[in-house]
């Protein structure tokens, strides 16, 4: 190679990397949370804040007890208009609060409880919500596990036929 190419080969990985970040940068995220969850929700958004994520606060700010389903619907319903990249939820431990996600047809919300958990949560299941318990300690950082969400691209392939199987559940019963 010469010196001109490496020049350039060295420029372009800067400029694939600036693009990377700025599309990362652009990402819309919901957000909501109920009583249980108030000091993560705190921690993630000073996160996706630092990101430059554009996030929509649908959650409240202090421990009166407001409802985990009133929540997952509020965001549900909001990211289902249009727009987002995928939403977060929160409660005290995240199980209630996905497993109200995940009636709302088109949602998919997984309970990850690490970066392992995440990353398969995109690449294998498409999820689109991410849920988390406030009173849960978890083996990887929250702020991890969403870092590897949002860098883990869904694979398509087999997982696309299984995720089709998935959504056609929600029209049973």
């Amino acid at each position: 190679m010469t010196m001109n190419n490496i020049i350039l080969a060295e420029k372009q990985v800067m400029y694939d990397t600036f693009l990377s970040k700025y599309r990362e940068a652009q990402m819309k995220i919901v957000i909501a949370n109920d009583h249980g969850a108030v000091s993560l929700k705190k921690e993630i958004l000073a996160y996706l804040y630092a990101q430059g994520y554009d996030v929509t606060n649908l959650g409240v700010d202090a421990e009166t007890s407001v409802d985990y389903p009133d929540m997952a619907e509020k965001a549900a319903d909001e990211f289902l208009k249009g727009g987002y990249d995928f939403g977060i939820l929160l409660c005290g431990t995240g199980i209630g609060i996905s497993i109200s996600a995940n009636k709302i047809r088109g949602i998919r919300c997984a309970l990850p409880q690490n970066r392992f958990a995440a990353e398969m949560s995109k690449a294998h299941n498409n999820a689109n919500f991410l849920a988390f318990g406030g009173r849960i300690v978890y083996e990887d950082s929250v702020a991890d596990m969403i870092e590897t969400f949002v860098k883990t691209s869904f694979e398509g392939g087999r997982h696309a036929g299984r995720i089709e199987k998935m959504m056609a559940l929600e029209g049973k019963c």
